[in-house]
């Protein structure tokens, strides 16, 4: 079975939103700690669902956590959470909405302590340098890796909320530090 759709990696389909962000993002270099948060609050309110369900939602993401400044997000509070349990441009779960900002206040704390985000995330990677992968087949593609393992554990121990090692991996994907791109990926 042939995993590339029109020259793409066959996860994303023939869906048009789902092209696009393959396109366009995934698996390109993040060195930005703003979308590098925007993507930790989107993967870790994926768990346990589609991503494409968090794509459709990722405007309302941008309007309840004020763009994705983890300086403002980390000032929300109990209100903020009943606020946007109720926001229907959301995963409407109160735990997830909690850990978001729970997190942006860690994410602040690794910033002053590596001096970015990206940084911290390198920290995990041989000579600090992202991973390029030469799958031919999305069956190859692993759910985690030593990185994600090291960098989830890390995290855990801090007190970050739904960022296991796979949804830490998927994040990795996603801001191009792991590079999972097919061979015949016409992104690669």
């Amino acid at each position: 079975m042939q995993d590339i759709l029109n020259g793409r990696c066959g996860w994303c389909k023939s869906d048009e939103l789902y092209v696009k962000y393959h396109d366009s993002e995934w698996g390109k270099l993040v060195t930005d700690d703003k979308v590098l948060f925007e993507f930790l609050v989107l993967e870790s309110a994926q768990a346990g669902l589609s991503w494409i369900t968090i794509l459709r939602k990722r405007e309302g993401y941008r309007k309840a956590f004020c763009d994705f400044d983890a300086v403002k997000v980390a000032q929300m509070g109990d209100a903020d959470i009943e606020r946007l349990s109720k926001f229907e441009g959301i995963v409407r779960n109160r735990l997830k909405i909690g850990a978001a900002i729970s997190n942006a206040r860690l994410f602040l704390e690794i910033q002053k302590e590596f001096g970015s985000f990206y940084n911290y995330t390198l920290s995990f990677f041989p000579e600090k340098k992202p991973i390029v992968n030469n799958f031919t087949s999305l069956s190859e593609i692993p759910v985690s890796s030593p990185q994600s393992d090291a960098m989830s554990s890390d995290m855990k121990k801090r007190g970050f909320k739904f960022f296991g090692t796979t949804i830490c991996y998927a994040h990795l994907q996603a801001t191009g530090f792991i590079n999972d791109h097919l061979k015949d990926c016409i992104c690669r």
